[in-house]
């Protein structure tokens, strides 16, 4: 499942993190990856002691999670730490998996859903695109700025590489309550049913029922 969401953040926040991003510190991408992703990254991430790390972390991190779309398609339990990436001409990152299991002695956790959010407008770049592999073919990806997508990490995908100008994305990976990632999509549709009709009418008996037999599906699928 791919689920888009249009913005995460207001027109004046997104402008305090791209003058962040213009001023932060900036390392070689490959530090990050393991020994496979390594051959096929290139890339810079921002260093993760810097100040403007920790600044934009809690900024965009607190907007995914208060995010509805996000909290129903990751069921999230606990995230990684995000990577800022830029991608100047000629960076790209091929053909890859990510890591099953991520962090390090102090709290390790599974890695089930992955979300890219867009830092900067695509007029500002060609290429770069994301392109994750699905049962339904290739599906690529370049959205406006400030808006994110999530799928599964689980997915085979690359970065395109940039041909003119500079990809800004936030990265990050998500252990979900809920393993099985059509069991998540299950329960994404089944929330989007009952958001509308509890929306439309709490009281109603159908929505209510709605409500149980989604409250009841994430107890008995949920690990925590």
């Amino acid at each position: 499942m791919m689920v888009k969401i249009d913005r995460l953040l207001p027109p004046d926040q997104l402008a305090v993190v791209r003058q962040a991003l213009d001023e932060a510190p900036f390392v070689d991408g490959r530090l990050s990856a393991g020994s496979a992703a390594s051959r096929v990254k290139k890339n810079r991430e921002m260093d993760q002691k810097s100040e403007v790390f920790a600044n934009l972390s809690r900024i965009l991190m607190g907007a995914l999670y208060a995010h509805p779309l996000f909290r129903g398609a990751a069921l999230p339990l606990r995230s990684a730490a995000p990577f800022f990436a830029r991608y100047g001409i000629g960076e790209t990152y091929g053909d890859h998996i990510d890591d099953p299991v991520m962090g390090d002695e102090r709290g390790r956790f599974r890695c089930d859903v992955a979300t890219t959010v867009f830092l900067n407008d695509p007029d500002e770049y060609e290429g770069g695109e994301l392109v994750v592999r699905t049962p339904f073919g290739e599906q690529r990806v370049k959205l406006p700025v400030g808006a994110a997508v999530v799928y599964p990490a689980s997915s085979l995908h690359r970065v395109d590489p940039v041909r003119r100008g500079e990809r800004l994305v936030m990265v990050t990976w998500t252990q979900s309550m809920v393993r099985d990632a059509y069991k998540r999509e299950v329960l994404f549709e089944l929330n989007e049913a009952r958001e509308a009709l509890l929306d439309a009418d709490p009281t109603d008996e159908k929505a209510k029922k709605v409500d149980h037999a989604y409250t009841n599906l994430v107890r008995m699928w949920a690990e925590v």
